[in-house]
């Protein structure tokens, strides 16, 4: 009879040392990573199964695999594995291992089990001290498990939970675990954290494009009527005062002023002849004012059209460079009399004109905080400070409705020269952030409701 009973006992003992030897191994793990490879592998020591997989509850995902050394998280059976966990994890039992199979799966997902998995599943939830789910061991096996085999697995199982809660509480939980532990605490405290900030007193600032145009520019505009008929200087070239910039066409002025020189011409003979009748003839004599008056107004109009012949030749009134566009544009093209042809300016001798759209106006005052951010150097900002705020929109190249800004800087700075664009920041009167946010939002509305 002892004979019989001997080998059993033998069994049993064997399987309790490994049991211990397993638990000895897994509380001597310095990480959960090699903690979750010891259960999906070395686990079969105690108990045979095909596949092992560890759920790991607050990142939501199989983070272990028998047999792997990497889990590849998008892989099929990982996905199919998740689905089932995340579907057992909104129905939890009581922290006790169970036999699982396809009709415990959600019926979407029954015609699937067999592709993937066995017929019994063992599900082994791991808790820690406070009764919360850290993770659960899947163990993928065909035959279903025995009384005997269910004890030793519960103290597996109460090992591997200890010993993954001792590592877990080394390292910060996840906002996930924080959330299930202290749902209610965690929302006060953002809500607090949110009323804080939402109350916190903030500059109000917008950004809005922005150029550098000259300060006190010389602007050249057409003295006359006339067909631009060269242009003698090149777009931000260096110029002297009285340097000839621009010619106008000549050919319709020299013809006037050589006709106006015919008429002075004969006017002059008539009064002269005249004055030599006057001697003796009275009528002559009576017509003399009507003459003088016409020689008068012929020789006027030739000083006229004389002085126009003159301005055709357009100077340049100071030092400086020339400001205008591709100089093919004007060549044969027909300006008014006071149009705007050119500038000429210092180009060093700068300002700041910014083009706030209408939607993002804030409240700004004269002397109010700006800041460029060239788009040649971005990095470097330059301060300046607001001279002048138009009042009336008007429309910008792209058609949108912006106000006009002039800024002056606060100290000379070579990098600043007439053309470069950028960005400028505007900084206004102090509000609480909750209204900076909340500022076009609320100005859409309404808009849209009428209030």
């Amino acid at each position: 009879m002892n004979a019989t009973v001997s080998p059993l006992h033998d069994k049993r003992t064997e399987r309790l040392a490994l049991l211990l030897q397993l638990e000895r191994r897994a509380r001597a793990r310095d990480d959960i990573a090699g903690l979750g490879f010891l259960m999906v592998n070395d686990s079969r020591q105690l108990l045979d199964y095909q596949e092992a997989f560890l759920w790991q509850a607050d990142e939501q995902r199989i983070v272990a695999c028998s047999g792997l050394a990497q889990v590849e998280a998008n892989a099929p059976l990982m996905l199919f594995l998740a689905r089932l966990c995340r579907h057992w994890e909104l129905h939890p039992e009581p922290g006790e291992l169970r036999d699982l199979g396809a009709p415990d799966a959600p019926a979407e997902l029954r015609d699937e089990w067999p592709h993937y998995l066995a017929a019994q599943l063992l599900w082994l939830p791991l808790n820690d001290r406070d009764g919360q789910r850290i993770g659960s061991l899947l163990l993928n096996r065909e035959q279903a498990l025995q009384r005997a085999d269910r004890a030793l697995l519960e103290l597996l199982q109460d090992a591997y939970a200890h010993a993954w809660s001792a590592l877990r509480g080394n390292r910060p939980q996840s906002l996930r675990g924080l959330l299930r532990k202290r749902p209610r605490r965690l929302l006060v405290a953002g809500a607090v954290g949110a009323l804080l900030l939402a109350v916190l007193p903030v500059h109000q600032s917008v950004l809005a494009p922005a150029e550098l145009v000259a300060r006190e520019p010389a602007v050249l505009r057409a003295p006359l009527q006339a067909v631009v008929e060269r242009v003698l200087v090149q777009p931000n070239q260096l110029v002297k005062a009285g340097e000839p910039l621009v010619q106008l066409d000549r050919r319709e002025l020299e013809s006037r002023l050589e006709s106006a020189r015919q008429v002075l011409t004969a006017a002059d003979a008539q009064l002269r002849q005249t004055r030599q009748q006057a001697l003796f003839d009275e009528r002559a004599k009576a017509a003399l004012a009507e003459l003088t008056s016409r020689r008068d107004q012929a020789r006027v109009d030739q000083t006229f059209l004389q002085d126009n012949l003159q301005r055709s030749l357009i100077l340049a009134p100071r030092d400086g460079v020339a400001i205008f566009d591709d100089p093919s544009d004007w060549i044969g093209r027909p300006v008014n009399l006071g149009e705007r042809i050119m500038q000429v300016a210092d180009p060093h001798d700068t300002r700041l004109e910014i083009q706030l759209p209408v939607a993002d106006a804030i409240a700004l005052d004269n002397g109010a905080e700006v800041r460029l951010f060239l788009n040649s150097l971005p990095g470097s900002p330059l301060p300046a400070t607001l001279e002048r705020y138009g009042y009336r929109a008007s429309p910008a190249a792209d058609g949108t409705m912006v106000y006009r800004l002039l800024a002056g800087f606060d100290e000379a700075d070579p990098r600043l020269r007439v053309g470069l664009k950028g960005t400028a920041k505007l900084y206004g009167e102090r509000t609480l952030l909750i209204n900076y946010l909340l500022r076009r939002p609320l100005a859409a509305l309404r808009a849209h409701l009428g209030w």
